[in-house]
């Protein structure tokens, strides 16, 4: 190979390991607008848990901010929660079943709840964090639970240091809440306010975690039969817990992405080959460029460029300031030393998307500044 040819092979080599360098840079620069460190990791093909799925709340939100996205509305506010905020995590619980179940009270099922408030970024406020713990049961059971309902008593523990091995882990625990719940056959739920106790979990070295405590409250006290590790009791008592599960719904405001809404009219920008500035179509689809396996919803959006000349005179349809119109027409009489004024977004408006985060964790995040529904010289 002549040294002209590995030349011209090296630089197209180099050529393409920049352009690929300059994409991920591109991709880490929107991805932290987006609030996000990296691109979250996608599912292993083939992996035996499947994707967590979508609560029905977030799906509901987020039609919801569809249809309010084109409307003059206050920015900003979860209404269904009625608290500030652009971010809706639904946060999994990470703790396990309780291990050591005679040290804890007797005949009751325990379960450690431990929730990573890590994903919250530092600049973000916290505005509620509301567990949610919801019980229901198998299928079968439902036409033997027909006949009766069974009362349960729920207990919730914050725990306030770590438990050495020997020592009695009630004296490291402080009782939240308790009350007695009425299981019927269909889906139960509870809900506690966390939000202060979800604050200082922020601060490092203080998230120890909750302990939840389940016990069935027979008619009959001698009728309580021992738990044993799992969800339910054997097939063959009389008595059983339901399956459950717990999840904390954080909402938290990043004021660097809150700003008040424009009312947005709803508008349709065709092709045009004209070289006037104005708003041009452009729809972003999240599988081409390989997002596809962490964002929920959009699939992709309508997100519009600007595009066009500034010529002398701005006409008012062009929207040009002051400075634009001086400088155009500075531009005119010395065309060579003075650019015209660039074409650019003079008005933008908002999306929400819904995606899975590292933890996996399903989110529901509102970003300003996404769609072009104006265009102006500047």
């Amino acid at each position: 190979m002549s040294p002209l040819v590995l030349l011209a092979a090296c630089f197209l080599g180099v050529c393409a390991v920049s352009h690929v360098e300059e994409l991920k840079s591109q991709e880490r620069l929107f991805l932290s607008s987006l609030g996000l460190s990296a691109r979250p990791r996608p599912r292993p093909a083939g992996g035996h848990q499947p994707r967590r799925r979508v609560p029905s709340a977030l799906w509901r939100m987020f039609r919801r901010s569809e249809r309010i996205q084109a409307q003059e509305s206050e920015t900003c506010v979860v209404s269904e929660y009625g608290v500030r905020g652009n971010i809706i995590r639904y946060v999994q619980d990470q703790g396990r079943l309780g291990s050591d179940w005679s040290s804890s009270c007797r005949g009751c099922l325990e379960k450690q709840l431990f929730f990573n408030m890590s994903v919250l970024q530092p600049v973000e406020l916290l505005s509620l964090a509301q567990l949610e713990i919801k019980f229901h049961w198998k299928p079968f059971r439902s036409a033997e639970l027909l006949q009766w309902s069974q009362p349960l008593s729920v207990s919730l523990h914050k725990v306030i240091r770590p438990t050495l091995r020997g020592a009695n882990p009630q004296a490291n625990r402080r009782l939240l809440v308790s009350q007695s719940v009425q299981l019927q056959p269909e889906s139960t739920s509870i809900t506690v306010d966390l939000t202060s106790l979800a604050e200082n979990w922020r601060k490092p070295g203080r998230n120890y975690g909750l302990v939840l405590e389940l016990l069935p409250l027979p008619t009959d006290p001698e009728e309580l039969l021992s738990f044993h590790p799992g969800n339910s009791l054997p097939l063959e008592s009389a008595l059983s817990l339901p399956l459950f599960q717990a999840s904390l719904v954080a909402v938290s405001l990043n004021p660097h992405q809150c700003r008040s809404r424009q009312k947005r009219s709803a508008i349709h920008l065709p092709v045009t080959p004209s070289n006037v500035c104005k708003a041009r179509s452009l729809y972003i689809d999240f599988k081409d460029v390989g997002w596809q396996d962490w964002i929920i919803a959009p699939q992709g959006y309508m997100a519009n460029y600007c595009h066009g000349e500034c010529p002398f005179p701005l006409s008012e349809s062009l929207n040009g300031t002051n400075h634009a119109i001086l400088q155009t027409l500075v531009h005119s009489l010395d065309p060579h030393g003075t650019p015209q004024p660039c074409c650019v977004p003079i008005r933008l408006s908002p999306i929400s998307m819904l995606y899975y985060d590292n933890n996996d964790n399903v989110v529901l995040r509102h970003y300003q500044d996404m769609v072009v529904d104006e265009c102006g010289c500047r």
